[in-house]
């Protein structure tokens, strides 16, 4: 555990490093970037399933406050079949640190670097924390290693830019940001990847979306930029569905490429019935739709429980890859 100039603040010793590396540095050149054409595995049951991710993929997690995006990144960092693990947390309460440790992680941090860059820090702590992060993980790419890159959060870099933006007098733009704000979160996720005759780094970056309002300006842009994104419903908290996956409005840009046709097909017929259920839900609950009427809606219906315990999965369990898509494609086709 490290702060953004490499300092243990784990109270477990110097480091002992020699080596130097720059913390800003040019992303991946387009033409030398790998076809993503292999899963990632995270163990998450409904990620692996119906919005798999590939290696060198970069996913926006999208939730308001309190929804579940660190229980969500825990389930990740400890079920991500990746070598190396890098986690920063930058902006974030400091309570959460030694909580998502132990909680998260089960005190287990033998493959994981985790920086870290609290609320409290200046903002250029914060800012840099994410670049020094982001350098962690490039290093152990060059070294032919697929590294998970997990931060938590982006809003919390967008707004440590805002306040050094508006301090130099940028003119504040959309929701108070200023343009470097917007200019300054490609020049990070776009540094994630894979790269020919290197490893790759697979990364996941939560975005805070103030007031459940999707069309936030930080929101707006990192879902340009990413191959993915993963929205976290409330209400699907409210229904005690946990990690509470909103499966019709994320998406996953490379999940039909790196995929079986049959697996392919289970995800579209998961998708439709759930579309139906969702579409119907009053009709259902008010006893006005009688059934027989039609009969995808029909099947639906008696596959209601199943898809929902499909969704649903413990913070402390992890699902193994073939698993989680051999028990879709057994419920979509039976």
């Amino acid at each position: 555990v490290v702060d953004p100039f490499m300092n243990p603040i784990d109270g477990k010793g110097s480091i002992g490093g020699t080596h130097l590396e720059s913390i800003i540095k040019a992303p991946i050149a387009a033409m030398k970037r790998g076809m993503i054409d292999e899963p990632f595995s995270v163990g998450v049951k409904t990620i692996d399933g119906l919005l798999t991710c590939g290696k060198g993929q970069k996913l926006g997690i999208f939730a308001g406050s309190g929804v579940g995006k660190s229980t969500l990144m825990g389930m990740i960092v400890r079920g991500a079949a990746a070598p190396i693990k890098v986690v920063a947390l930058i902006g974030e309460r400091g309570r959460e640190v030694p909580e998502f440790i132990e909680k998260s992680l089960g005190g287990n941090l033998e493959n994981t670097v985790l920086v870290v860059a609290t609320s409290d820090d200046s903002p250029l702590m914060r800012k840099y924390g994410a670049f020094s992060a982001m350098s962690v993980a490039e290093y152990f790419k060059a070294q032919g290693k697929d590294v998970l890159f997990m931060m938590d959060s982006v809003t919390r870099f967008a707004m440590a830019q805002r306040e050094i933006g508006l301090a130099l007098g940028e003119p504040p733009t959309s929701k108070g940001y200023p343009p470097s704000s917007l200019t300054l979160l490609p020049q990070l996720m776009e540094r994630a990847g894979k790269e020919e005759g290197n490893g790759s780094i697979t990364a996941f970056f939560t975005v805070l979306v103030e007031g459940d309002d999707m069309s936030d300006p930080i929101a707006d842009q990192s879902r340009s930029i990413l191959d993915g994104h993963i929205v976290l419903s409330r209400e699907l908290t409210d229904f005690g569905i946990y990690p509470p996956i909103h499966i019709l409005n994320s998406a996953s840009r490379v999940m039909n490429d790196i995929i079986t046709p049959e697996h392919l097909a289970a995800v579209r017929r998961f998708r439709r019935l759930y579309t139906l259920l969702k579409e119907n839900e009053m009709l259902i609950r008010i006893g006005a739709y009688v059934r027989g009427t039609d009969k995808e809606l029909d099947e639906a219906i008696s596959k209601k429980e199943k898809m929902e315990a499909f969704l649903s999965q413990e913070a402390m369990s992890i699902s193994g890859y073939q698993a989680s898509i051999d028990q879709m494609i057994e419920l979509m086709g039976s």
